[in-house]
């Protein structure tokens, strides 16, 4: 099985810190600007990256990465050239973790033994596929294990201790914990629920836990970093791409202000603990 994913968390414990799991849009504003965007992630304090798999009929993204996925769907972004970034990302930096997160309609299309392949020849660690749930492991989940790919399962407040198991059988990696019911980019409405709800999942599973949906400042990333061995943001980093574009295009500032709000990220996740 891949190393970087473990190797990566286990490097941030040892600096008694979170690591820091930025997700951006494949192919959001346009292929260019999206491979420079991917290649100043690490620079800028990104610990793992999730790179989104646009797709055209999202199930739990909130406005905010719905049109990043919009954005990257219109200039012309596919599979195989999310696939290619990551291969070009891997020409220079063959340490950081990178996950796939999106859907299963993409990966069906494209092929599974085929989309399994190309992934580990790409560089990939691991997939996020959010609609697939457990009872269809066999689908995707065992094949892309088999392959030596991580396969990171979704948590919700709504998983209980009866459903656990099942939901951590075949996950590997980390588990990642939606902070809430809903989708991407609503607020955190208790972050005292959200770190018990770690120390609960913590007791079912040896694999780090990282929390995503509703962190959007360095604030935010330092109060969930205190018992999450992970912080995940998103829908911030697309806003922040959202708010750079001119005329709708990549302006001069788009890739800065991406780093710049990922820099901010990872001063908050390096004071969690301090």
């Amino acid at each position: 099985m891949t190393t970087r994913i473990p190797a990566r968390f286990a490097k941030c414990a040892a600096e008694n810190r979170p690591a820091l799991v930025t997700f951006v849009m494949a192919g959001d504003p346009d292929l260019a600007t999206a491979q420079a965007i991917l290649e100043a992630l690490p620079a800028a304090g990104a610990d793992v990256i999730e790179l989104g798999m646009p797709f055209s009929d999202p199930m739990a993204d909130g406005p905010g990465i719905q049109l990043a996925g919009q954005r990257a769907l219109a200039g012309g972004q596919t599979l195989k050239k999310t696939l290619a970034m990551v291969a070009a990302f891997r020409k220079a930096d063959d340490a950081t973790p990178i996950v796939l997160m999106g859907y299963y309609n993409p990966i069906y299309v494209f092929g599974v033994e085929a989309f399994i392949a190309a992934a580990i020849s790409a560089g990939v660690d691991g997939l996020i596929v959010v609609d697939l749930p457990p009872e269809e492991d066999t689908e995707l989940c065992i094949p892309a294990l088999a392959a030596g790919l991580n396969f990171i399962r979704l948590t919700t407040p709504t998983t209980d201790d009866r459903r656990l198991p099942t939901v951590l059988a075949h996950t590997s990696g980390f588990v990642y914990y939606v902070s809430m019911t809903g989708i991407t980019g609503a607020a955190i409405k208790s972050h005292a629920a959200v770190g018990e709800a770690v120390k609960r999942i913590k007791s079912h599973t040896r694999l780090p836990v990282a929390v995503g949906f509703g962190i959007k400042t360095a604030d935010d990333a330092a109060l969930i970093g205190r018992d999450a061995d992970g912080v995940v943001v998103g829908t911030a980093l697309c806003n922040a791409v959202a708010g750079s574009l001119v005329d709708g295009k990549a302006g001069p500032g788009t890739v800065k202000a991406v780093a710049d709000l990922v820099s901010a990220l990872a001063d908050g996740v390096r004071r969690a603990r301090a």
